[in-house]
């Protein structure tokens, strides 16, 4: 397959696929983009790695790339990732939002429509362990939330720069039962001052070492890194998003 890049023609050595589900508990269709690594067969069996700011993860965070290189390697199991995007910055803001109007339809449907579709459609394992949510900001904060109430549909979580509030702090401690997770969890040491959707300045790099001191007690698979210099950007979550996968779908 070939994408066309800034004038430059990039090979690819998986696969695009796009698919809509038509949502009953969002009311809308939702597009979900999927990349098959090279040889994609139905005779094996594959993880996913579920993407929120999906066309962000596949264009800024280089996923595609990513999954080229991590499969060519074998430093990742054979893994399809899937990308779920939002509309804009508003639609992002009632989904992903630990206080949004919608999250709770947003949740609703990734784990009761996007699993059974993903199942269905493609060879799984369909085990907890198999399937990752990853996510940066406010869609860090999501995938978090969604895995600390259904650790046995998702067990793997990459959050980087989570938005963490006292509505994130509480679900942690509402949760009932870490030892089913791996969560991956950066934050960057930059981060004091950062711009939200409401146009508020707000500091993430604190609540989210007082986020990392609560995980850190529970007897789980956690892995934490400050990233030194690392800002509110794509910039600093590129170049950890390598990391991140290796740590948690590496073989």
């Amino acid at each position: 397959m070939i994408k066309r890049c800034r004038g430059v023609h990039v090979k690819r050595k998986g696969t695009f696929e796009e698919h809509t589900i038509n949502s009953e508990y969002l009311k809308e269709e939702m597009k979900l983009k999927v990349y098959l690594p090279e040889n994609f067969s139905e005779l094996y069996k594959y993880q996913f790695c579920i993407m929120q700011d999906g066309d962000d993860y596949f264009q800024m965070g280089r996923a595609a790339t990513l999954s080229d290189e991590l499969h060519e390697s074998k430093q990742i199991s054979p893994t399809i990732f899937v990308g779920i995007h939002y509309e804009d910055k508003f639609d992002r803001q009632d989904k992903y939002h630990p206080e949004g109007k919608r999250q709770q339809n947003y949740i609703d449907f990734i784990v009761n429509e996007v699993v059974l579709f993903l199942d269905q459609t493609y060879p799984s394992h369909c085990m907890a362990s198999c399937r990752t949510l990853i996510g940066d900001s406010l869609a860090g904060s999501l995938a978090f939330m969604i895995g600390c109430r259904y650790p046995y549909t998702f067990s793997n979580i990459i959050m980087q720069s989570p938005f963490v509030n006292e509505t994130v702090l509480e679900e942690a401690k509402k949760a009932s039962d870490f030892t089913p997770l791996s969560i991956y969890h950066t934050i960057g040491t930059k981060e004091t001052e950062v711009t939200t959707t409401e146009g508020e300045v707000k500091d993430f790099l604190n609540p989210n070492r007082e986020l990392n001191k609560y995980l850190e007690r529970k007897p789980f698979d956690y892995t934490f890194h400050e990233i030194e210099g690392g800002d509110h950007t794509w910039g600093s979550w590129q170049k950890d998003f390598k990391r991140g996968l290796v740590t948690i779908i590496g073989k």
